[in-house]
């Protein structure tokens, strides 16, 4: 699936920049919503307080303006109007989230549905993944070269007494937070993922060195299964 420029991967990414801008939006409506609710009439706040998200959202979204002419119905007006106004922003977006997911999903389903297979990794961080190899395809002839470029492959460092290693704070941050979401899915609900976890605590890693563990092998097996790595046939 990985092709530079065009394909799948060009489509995966104007349906990302698309979806990542409509949630970018979409928190800033919300808090701007919730901070309106904040300085408004009382009443209002204490009719509101105990709705869920969603309720709340619905509720704003229908709001209707009352009051008179006077200066304190003006404010109940405004805060009305605004609090509705905000929350039908917050369900356009959510709307064009909900159908931006679908796209990518799909896609990813219809390309490389090989990635959704294991454990952990959900149509989001595959797309994410799928987009750093196909924007640095000429870069990557090998899994460590994708470790590096997520920024999980170990980095030897000296304290003048030994040699240690530590987390890599370098590489594509977008593909490095998709693996971190793949390693702490497992470790909730993969069995495999908790006994590794376990068996290296009891060896003495500490947490960070288990997870740069983890990422980096989720950074290989990614890799195999989009772009295997050709075997040299046996002489």
């Amino acid at each position: 699936m990985p092709e530079p420029g065009d394909g799948p991967v060009h489509s995966a990414r104007i349906y990302k920049l698309a979806k990542d801008s409509a949630v970018k939006a979409r928190t800033q409506a919300i808090n701007q919503l919730k901070a309106v609710l904040v300085i408004a009439d009382p009443a209002l706040r204490e009719q509101l307080s105990s709705l869920g998200n969603r309720e709340l959202f619905r509720t704003c979204a229908r709001l209707g303006l009352s009051g008179g002419g006077g200066d304190e119905d003006a404010v109940a007006q405004a805060a009305h109007l605004t609090l509705r106004m905000l929350a039908q922003r917050v369900e356009q977006l959510t709307g064009q989230i909900d159908e931006l997911n679908q796209r990518l999903t799909r896609l990813v389903e219809r390309h490389a549905p090989q990635l959704l297979e294991p454990v952990g990794i959900g149509p989001d961080s595959a797309v994410t993944l799928l987009i750093t190899m196909g924007d640095n395809a000429e870069r990557l002839n090998t899994e460590a070269s994708f470790a590096a470029l997520c920024g999980v492959s170990p980095v030897e460092y000296s304290s003048g007494r030994r040699r240690i290693r530590r987390l890599n704070y370098g590489g594509d941050r977008q593909a490095n937070a998709a693996l971190h979401r793949i390693v702490f899915t497992r470790l909730r609900h993969d069995p495999r993922t908790q006994a590794y976890y376990e068996r290296r605590t009891q060896e003495g890693k500490t947490r960070r060195e288990i997870i740069r563990c983890l990422k980096r092998y989720a950074a290989r097996e990614v890799f195999n299964l989009v772009k295997p790595v050709p075997r040299t046939p046996a002489l």
